[in-house]
């Protein structure tokens, strides 16, 4: 025979309705100490590029890596291109157009075997 099954008692669906309770906690409560900074690394996005240079200039480049080789900080051609950029970047405008106008403008895209070779 089976087991008469159990009366669960409704709730009164009439009366009001009783607060949810919460919980209160004191207000003394104790601040941690921040932590000190930490430093992220954030990567930069590079850009592969070439170009053309006069090979007067390209000289130029070779001995600034001997002379940073020499006061030991061997340095990459890309390093000393971007610290010439840097330096650029903190001129004034005046300084800046007579550094620029200084260098003459060079014809765009890859030199012929012709023009290489001389």
């Amino acid at each position: 025979m089976a087991t008469p099954a159990k009366k669960i008692p409704r709730k009164s669906t009439t009366g009001a309705k009783a607060a949810p309770k919460v919980a209160v906690k004191a207000a003394t409560k104790r601040i941690a100490p921040t932590p000190a900074p930490v430093e992220v690394k954030v990567k930069h996005k590079l850009v592969r590029d070439s170009f053309t240079i006069p090979k007067a200039e390209y000289v130029v480049i070779e001995s600034l890596k001997l002379r940073a080789a020499n006061l030991k900080r061997p340095t990459k051609k890309s390093e000393l291109i971007r610290a010439g950029i840097a330096v650029l970047k903190k001129m004034g405008d005046k300084e800046f157009l007579a550094a620029v106008s200084s260098v003459p403008s060079l014809k765009t895209g890859r030199p012929k075997l012709a023009e290489a070779k001389k």
